[in-house]
């Protein structure tokens, strides 16, 4: 599961956070945090720079987004679940070496893309009880040192869920699902249309760095993905539905 930033500001997230492990399913809980990201970096006098609507990372901007999600967002998140009976755990995509991944744009810094999940650590806790929460920081695939790249949330999710074998991948975002043009939810969505709709821009920013990752999710092997708001958590029946678009038939 993935939660967005924004929707980390609902009171109401920790509840079905908390009705969903109660019912006894794996779990593991990827978060965002880009707009506190921006806030802090504006506190420290610097502007947050953006191309694309992607994130642009310096060094030294990478120290402040390690700050942020694998710091403050990370373990205020941890403390509400475990004040909520959750046995959760925070922990980096840094740690073991479980999200690895390249640069693949300079231009954009220290940003990791073509990512790799190592699920041994979530399988290890899991086999404890604990509900793994992991902010989406990896480690330089390429650097032999083994530095640090701010890496997308919805990718990382979705490459955790693929080495995983996930049931199913749940992106959490602030909108009910996926909107069509007069901004009614879509309940169903083939990888094909998917890719129509960001074509179009009828589906465009966090919205499609959604679809992209669920589609990635679905061709690494998950067998559902939907894309909903907080009620989706713990109602299956909620939200954008996303299925591989069948091959034509030779």
């Amino acid at each position: 599961m993935k939660i967005g930033g924004r929707a980390q500001g609902d009171a109401q997230l920790i509840v079905q956070l908390a009705a969903a492990t109660g019912r006894g399913e794996s779990l593991v809980i990827v978060h965002g945090g880009g707009d506190e990201v921006s806030a802090l970096q504006r506190r420290l006098g610097l502007e947050p720079q953006f191309r694309g609507g992607r994130r642009v990372t310096s060094v030294e901007d990478l120290e402040l987004v390690r700050m942020v999600l694998s710091g403050a967002t990370n373990k205020r998140l941890v403390a509400q679940l475990l004040s909520a009976g959750v046995r959760a755990v925070g922990i980096s995509g840094e740690d073991a070496a479980m999200l690895t991944a390249h640069v693949t744009d300079p231009e954009f810094g220290r940003v990791g893309g073509a990512m790799t999940a190592h699920a041994v650590l979530l399988t290890h806790l899991w086999s404890g009880g604990f509900i793994p929460v992991v902010s989406p920081v990896g480690r330089d695939a390429d650097d032999p040192h083994g530095g640090g790249l701010n890496v997308n949330g919805d990718d990382a999710a979705a490459a955790v869920a693929a080495a995983l074998g996930a049931d199913e991948l749940l992106l959490v975002a602030d909108v009910p699902g996926v909107l069509d043009d007069v901004g009614a939810t879509i309940p169903e969505l083939n990888t094909a249309a998917a890719t129509a709709l960001v074509a179009k821009g009828v589906a465009k920013g966090g919205m499609a760095a959604k679809l992209e990752a669920g589609m990635l999710a679905l061709r690494g092997g998950v067998r559902r993905v939907r894309i909903g708001d907080l009620r989706a958590i713990t109602d299956a029946s909620i939200g954008t539905r996303l299925l591989l678009s069948q091959a034509p038939a030779s």
